[in-house]
């Protein structure tokens, strides 16, 4: 059995006392079957892991040692498309000061966070938000979110960022500006592997001033009943690199090889996904791995996504043509990064009316 009354925020909900979780977010069947305990799984030393790379070595003035480690980034990057960076250069007392305003701004009273609610009916998407709409599937997912444009600076509206706690927006402010240089160094070096000049594909994706950096906090309460829910359901990012912080709580997993993998917790470590942008440009060479969020009811998970995306209309997203020959034609049509978007959503819909049922074993 299942309840029915849906209340605005899924911590809401959570935090209700409830020991069944409403019908909307119960996940259809045949994903049911792949769902399990995210402690147990994080355990699991068997099968694949997500790789992790040292970033200190990318930079490194030693070639020898450069080499190796773009090569190791390349074997991730095209077969995984996600990774744990190490060594990244982002102080762990800078992603403690982000990590700690994000959960204090979450424990706040429900009443304070609303002050900041989104409006996606009336098109202002930034601020704090749950996925209130049924999504194609019909499914809601059980998380809570805020979310904003984070960088470049001159594009930000800070009116729409919490002001408590007081060190939310310096110290998010500062994140966003060494992400936006580690995003320039793991673009370079990617396009090393791709065999074209180092500053390609930052260009590719609208270079230091049109690359927008947007911040999504997620917040997965505790779920009663965790063996029936998503904190977000199986998708790929459309950026093109998304770079995330989390509370050391497990819950991501990764569709690899026809099994869902559920990635360890690494210490200072950031985790970064390739999204489809850099999947386009490299005609598929890099990969945008389909992955999802589990919940638990032991502990809230929050993670902290910074999503790289092009311009919307300014740049035609398709794959360069150095990584193209006869033998491998392009794979996707010229689409500006908008018309990505619209193209997902519509392959969403027609997906959930006519589904192709993946045999998922976990």
């Amino acid at each position: 059995m299942v309840a029915t009354v849906v209340p605005s925020r899924v911590e809401s909900l959570a935090s209700s006392g409830i020991q069944l979780i409403p019908k909307e977010y119960v996940r259809p069947q045949e994903e049911l079957t792949s769902i399990g305990n995210v402690f147990e799984e994080e355990k699991n030393q068997k099968g694949p892991q997500v790789p992790t790379i040292d970033i200190k070595d990318i930079a490194s003035e030693d070639v020898e040692v450069r080499a190796k480690a773009i090569e190791k980034l390349k074997e991730a990057a095209t077969t995984w498309g996600v990774m744990h960076l190490v060594n990244h250069g982002i102080s762990e007392e800078l992603t403690g000061r982000v990590k700690k305003a994000g959960e204090v701004f979450f424990q706040l009273p429900i009443e304070e966070k609303e002050k900041y609610a989104n409006d996606q009916a009336a098109g202002k998407i930034q601020g704090y938000g749950s996925k209130l709409a049924n999504n194609a599937s019909g499914q809601l997912e059980w998380e809570d979110y805020f979310f904003h444009l984070a960088f470049p600076e001159e594009k930000r509206d800070l009116s729409c960022w919490p002001r408590t706690p007081s060190d939310y927006i310096p110290a998010t402010s500062e994140y966003s500006k060494e992400l936006r240089s580690l995003a320039t160094k793991i673009l370079s070096a990617l396009s090393l592997v791709l065999g074209v000049e180092e500053g390609r594909l930052e260009k590719e994706v609208g270079g230091m001033e049109e690359l927008l950096l947007q911040m999504k906090i997620n917040y997965y309460p505790k779920c009663p009943q965790p063996e029936l829910a998503l904190g977000v359901e199986a998708h790929t990012d459309v950026s093109a690199l998304t770079f995330i912080l989390h509370n050391m709580v497990p819950g991501l997993q990764l569709f690899y090889e026809g099994k869902w993998v559920t990635a360890k917790c690494v210490p200072n470590s950031i985790i970064m996904h390739i999204g489809d942008t850099l999947e386009i440009l490299s005609n598929g060479k890099f990969k945008s791995i389909l992955h999802r969020g589990l919940v638990n009811k032991e502990k809230v998970r929050i993670s902290w996504a910074v999503f790289c995306e092009p311009p919307k209309d300014k740049i035609i997203l398709q794959p360069l043509p150095e990584v193209l020959s006869e033998s491998e034609p392009a794979l996707f049509p010229p689409r500006t990064f908008a018309q990505h978007l619209q193209y997902k959503l519509f392959k969403k819909t027609q997906d959930v009316q006519a589904p192709v049922i993946i045999p998922i074993d976990n």
